[in-house]
């Protein structure tokens, strides 16, 4: 028997701890923290890596939000990949219900199939030892039990829930017994030497009809809300916008608090949650301190990403983007760079980054949502000075992509081409520029611009003017969707 397997990937969430490299607008599931391809890009490796003789693997389900779907899009196709479908959620929602879309969306056209749900955002080292538990965790779904991925812990952790098991059958997979909160340390040293207990995953699998059922059952006000958004949604190519005011109304909700620990403490309910374990080097990179867990140490423990120099330091993770760092005569740091923010922080600290982000949201400063360079669907921009009435930006456009048709009520700008070939809508004029080429946009003037070429286009932008903010933008035609400012 054949089992058809949908991956769904959970990318929405704003990895708030990993900041400053994860941003609002740029989160840490689109990261390259190591190696070339990010979290999201080896998650969606790894789930199409499942395919067997008995597995099939289909185009991956993702649920995520609107600001990032074309980041989506871009990381898929750098793999050569596509999405089935793209769900967009109007408001976060908490696990359940985004579950609960991909489970719509996968059976809207008559299918159930096996649903592979993992978040975006986790890492793992040993991706054969992955394979083959997912393998096991599908064949078992099969069947029509839920089967969620177990961490086999390798230390007492007081930031993880536990899963906590019984037997395990011929080919390892267990019963559930219970699912058990974030313990206090001495709790989990115990549930380490008991050798019972597990680390929940997040990532869990299950048929598609199964999961709407058992919500049905322990959740019928958040399957209900849900269906009537999805009875609304939109669609635009693999764009599938669920209804707004109606998943504004879904409740918030876990899918561990919705379904999972609801399984084991109500048996007679009929749906039974088994678990198989998983040894694969995990990590839910869930703060610094994690990253630096999982990456490569010099004899002192140190760990680097960029260019960093370490004298007389141990144990210190330095990850540097556009400079060199040195870190002298410290231990048990992080220091993170990126050309707009520094980050230093005691490892052991490393969850309260957050709070950072927090004051920075109350303060109203762009630094916990934007990075300097911003990414738009057409390419992205650097501001690289800025001063009492002037800007200058470093623009890239992708081959074949076009900014907005628009206009700017309080600032002028000229554009110098640095590489590739530049399409210029400047009023009545279309202009060809090449590089060293430049034109004027004057203050009021309707414009564009294209790259009709192969290569990636780069311009300089200087805009000068009494005010200089992106909100000062009158579009007329645009390719991606946006309202009109």
């Amino acid at each position: 028997m054949t089992h058809a397997l949908l991956p769904v990937i959970m990318a929405g969430g704003s990895g708030t701890r990993l900041w400053p490299l994860s941003r609002a607008l740029y989160p840490k599931q689109f990261l390259v923290l190591q190696g070339t391809q990010s979290l999201f890009q080896q998650a969606h490796l790894r789930l199409q890596s499942l395919a067997a003789e008995d597995i099939t693997v289909g185009k991956p389900c993702i649920v995520g939000n609107e600001e990032h779907r074309f980041l989506v899009l871009d990381q898929l196709r750098e793999l050569k990949g596509e999405p089935s479908s793209l769900l967009l959620e109007p408001a976060g929602r908490n696990t359940a219900p985004a579950v609960t879309l991909a489970a719509l969306q996968a059976t809207a056209d008559g299918q159930d199939p096996i649903l592979v749900v993992t978040p975006a955002d986790q890492t793992v080292t040993n991706e054969a030892a992955f394979t083959r538990a997912v393998q096991t965790a599908v064949r078992a779904a099969a069947e029509g039990d839920i089967v969620i991925l177990g961490i086999t812990p390798d230390r007492p952790e007081t930031g993880f829930g536990y899963i906590r098991t019984g037997d395990a059958d011929a080919v390892g997979v267990r019963s559930v017994a219970a699912f058990v909160e974030k313990p206090d340390l001495e709790k989990a040293k115990a549930y380490v030497a008991d050798g019972g207990y597990f680390w929940n995953s997040g990532m869990f699998v299950m048929r598609a009809s199964r999961w709407l059922a058992a919500l049905g059952h322990f959740r019928p006000d958040i399957l209900e809300a849900t269906k009537a958004s999805f009875a609304v949604r939109t669609t635009d190519a693999q764009f599938v916008r669920p209804g707004k005011a109606e998943f504004a109304a879904v409740p918030s909700e876990s899918v561990d608090y919705a379904v999972m620990e609801q399984c084991p403490s109500q048996p007679q309910a009929g749906f039974k949650v088994r678990m198989v374990p998983l040894d694969a080097g995990w990590s839910d990179l869930g703060a610094w301190d994690a990253v630096w867990q999982v990456s490569e140490h010099d004899a002192q423990g140190n760990a680097a990403q960029g260019d960093a120099i370490f004298q007389g330091s141990t144990n210190t993770l330095v990850h540097a983007t556009s400079r060199l760092v040195a870190a002298v005569g410290v231990d048990n740091i992080v220091v993170v760079e990126t050309p707009d923010a520094v980050l230093v922080a005691d490892r052991s600290r490393s969850q309260d980054v957050k709070k950072i982000v927090a004051t920075l949201e109350q303060q109203s400063r762009t630094e916990g949502t934007l990075h300097r360079r911003v990414h738009r669907p057409w390419g992205w921009y650097d501001s690289i000075d800025m001063g009492p009435r002037f800007q200058v930006k470093r623009i890239m456009v992708k081959p074949k992509a076009s900014l907005s048709l628009q206009m700017h009520h309080h600032r002028a700008e000229h554009w110098i081409v640095v590489s590739g070939t530049a399409e210029v809508t400047n009023g009545e004029q279309v202009l060809l520029l090449s590089e060293n080429q430049s034109t004027y946009i004057p203050l009021g003037t309707v414009h564009r611009l294209v790259n009709p070429g192969a290569i990636p286009l780069e311009i300089i932008e200087v805009q000068s003017g009494s005010y200089l903010g992106e909100d000062d933008i009158v579009r007329f035609q645009d390719n991606y969707g946006r309202t009109p400012a």
